[in-house]
């Protein structure tokens, strides 16, 4: 049977919204991007339900959960804020 991070089994997301009422950014991982920005814009993430609306501003595709939550801890970080911020031409 495949083991719970098989690349054959999910495949994970890194995203980052930014929120319209205050600029902040949001910086999150899921394995369902769909499902899972349906239920920020639906306010059922505690986390953002005052900061809406949400913008989608960045994702990136990872093979694992290890290796999105890694990426997530990394864009949390002083240097991922620095790269985001290259990214989106702040």
């Amino acid at each position: 049977m495949w083991g719970f991070d098989s690349p054959l089994r999910h495949m994970y997301w890194v995203y980052v919204l930014r929120s319209i009422k205050d600029l902040k950014l949001y910086i999150g991982f899921t394995d369902d991007l769909p499902k899972r920005m349906k239920k920020h814009q639906a306010g059922g993430v505690s986390s953002t339900k005052h900061r809406r609306p949400l913008v989608s501003v960045y994702q990136e595709k990872c093979s694992t959960r290890v290796e999105a939550r890694k990426r997530e801890k990394f864009l949390k970080s002083g240097p991922g804020h620095d790269y985001l911020r290259k990214v989106l031409g702040e």
